[in-house]
Formats: structure tokens, sequence, C-alpha cells
């Protein structure tokens, strides 16, 4: 074969890999070849015009002692779980404060770790039939790639992909928290071993710079954690670069519910998800809303 050939054969294999992603039917990368009822449920999770998602995470009692704006889970939830896409909670509250008409997908919280902080990531996973009674639309499975105990979470993680394959129950992956500061190369490599693990989807941490390089080196979507509390027009511009950059959705908790008006707060966060709102704008609806509800 001539050197032209070689280049010739060379580029249509690239234009086959464009055209074969370019026609994909499902709207979420790395799920065209799942199952009917895995996209079923991420489609529940994501919203299919825009492919993003505003998740409210409120699993933190699951490992910690009530975070502060959690103290009366009720009280806290109930006001702003009808402007989320979907939820990330334990079986716990799933049956003591989430209505079941309130017809919200379900990221059940599936593994379950000490609350020692020294043996916080020694993680087990929990059975699947609890998940399939709560009608779960993602299994959450934490996931320290580095820890002490990687070995023992990435099992726990294929244990929770084997069984969401069984029952077309996508599987997220979440990154947790590591003492050391780490760069967009710890978190692109992270989510990589999580994705070609099993995970469906993974959540991670949105880094200041090159945070395109994890959504590009991850094949499945990427959820970026909305982390400690901070001002919110700092959150909402947080939120917005990382949706610019690549994103495709954020879970939100404690920037929601510390907030000082927590609706007004998730829903500027989800103008700037699925409507691309500008941080700026997205901060003044907050002051609008916020007045609102006074």
């Amino acid at each position: 074969m001539t050197e032209k050939e070689e280049m010739m054969l060379e580029k249509n294999d690239d234009t086959m890999i464009s055209d074969y992603f370019d026609n994909q039917s499902f709207f979420l990368k790395g799920s065209e070849n799942l199952g009917w009822g895995t996209k079923n449920r991420l489609s529940r999770i994501f919203n299919p015009k825009s492919g993003r998602t505003v998740m409210l995470a409120f699993d933190h009692g699951a490992i910690m002692e009530s975070t502060s704006g959690l103290e009366k889970l009720d009280a806290a939830i109930m006001p702003v779980i009808h402007s989320a896409d979907s939820l990330m909670c334990s079986r716990g509250a799933v049956r003591t404060v989430v209505p079941p008409t309130i017809r919200k997908p379900v990221c059940l919280r599936f593994s379950a770790g000490s609350t020692e902080l020294s043996e916080l990531n020694n993680d087990c996973v929990i059975g699947i039939e609890d998940a399939l009674r709560l009608n779960a639309s993602a299994l959450g499975v934490t996931e320290a790639i580095g820890d002490k105990y990687e070995a023992k979470m990435i099992e726990n993680l294929v244990k929770a992909a084997e069984s969401g394959y069984r029952y077309d129950i996508p599987v997220m992956a979440v990154t947790s928290i590591s003492k050391q500061d780490r760069d967009a190369a710890y978190y692109a490599m992270a989510a990589r071993v999580c994705a070609e693990n099993g995970a469906n989807i993974v959540k991670t941490y949105y880094t200041e710079k090159h945070f395109s390089k994890v959504v590009i080196n991850c094949p499945v979507p990427v959820i970026v954690a909305g982390g400690k509390k901070m001002p919110e027009q700092k959150s909402l511009e947080l939120c917005y670069r990382a949706i610019n950059e690549g994103a495709d959705g954020v879970d939100v908790g404690r920037n929601v519910f510390q907030s000082s008006s927590p609706v007004a707060m998730i829903k500027a966060i989800s103008a700037i998800v699925h409507d691309n709102l500008f941080p700026d704008d997205a901060y003044q609806l907050f002051v609008e809303l916020s007045n609102n509800h006074q």
C-alpha cells in the first residue's frame, strides 16, 4: 500500500468515526448502546431538550451529622424540590421526606462508609433490591481514586455496574473529595477510570484551569459538584463556567439550602444550566426572585 493510500484510509477512518458520533440517536454521549430502560432513566435525570440536569444533593447526613441548613430535612428540601431536575439522596431521605407523587428521578446513594474521617472511603455497596423498590433512576457510588481503599472502591463500582446492567439502572460515580489539592489532570484521570469501570455518569469537581480536559477525556456525561457554600454570585459563576466548558449538569446542595433564598438560587442555577443565562443575569434573577419571596 502506498503512502497516499494509507493517508486516504486513515482519513476515511476518521470520517467514519465522526459520522458515527454525529449520527447517534440518543442525546447523551456514551449512552447509544445502552438498554431502553437505562436510556429511559437517563432521560428522567437529564432534560432531553437541553441535555443537562440540575441535581439537588441532600445525602450529606448519610455519612456525617446534619449539615447546616439540613437540620430539619423536610423543611429544607420541600420548597426547592420542585425546581430540581433530579435528586441525589439516601434511601432514608426518600422514604421520609420525598413525596411519592413528586415524580422526580432519584439518584440513590448506593454506597455507605464509616463516619470516621480516617476511614471515610472504606465503603461498601448496598443491595440492589431496595433500589428497585424505590424505583431509583440511578445508583450513586463514591470513588476515591488514589486513596488507600481505591481497589475496594473500584470493586464497588464494578459490582454496582453489574447490577445496573442487569436491571437497566445507570450508575453515577461520585468522585470523592481528596485532602490534597488536585488539578484537571487528576480529575480527568479519575473520570476516565470511573467511566471505563462501568459508570454511566461521573460527578466530579470543577477545576479553575483546564476543566475542559476532564470533559474531553470522559466518554460519559459529567456533572459538577457545587461544593462548599460560597457567595451566591460566585456559585452562579462556577455553574456557568462548568456548563460553558462542557459539563452536562451540576449537582448542588449547600449552595442552595444554605442560601439566603434557596428557591431563588436553584431557579437561577437552572436558568444557567438550561437557558444558557450569563452569570450576571442569573444573579440579577436571583435578586429579583429573592425580593419576591420576602
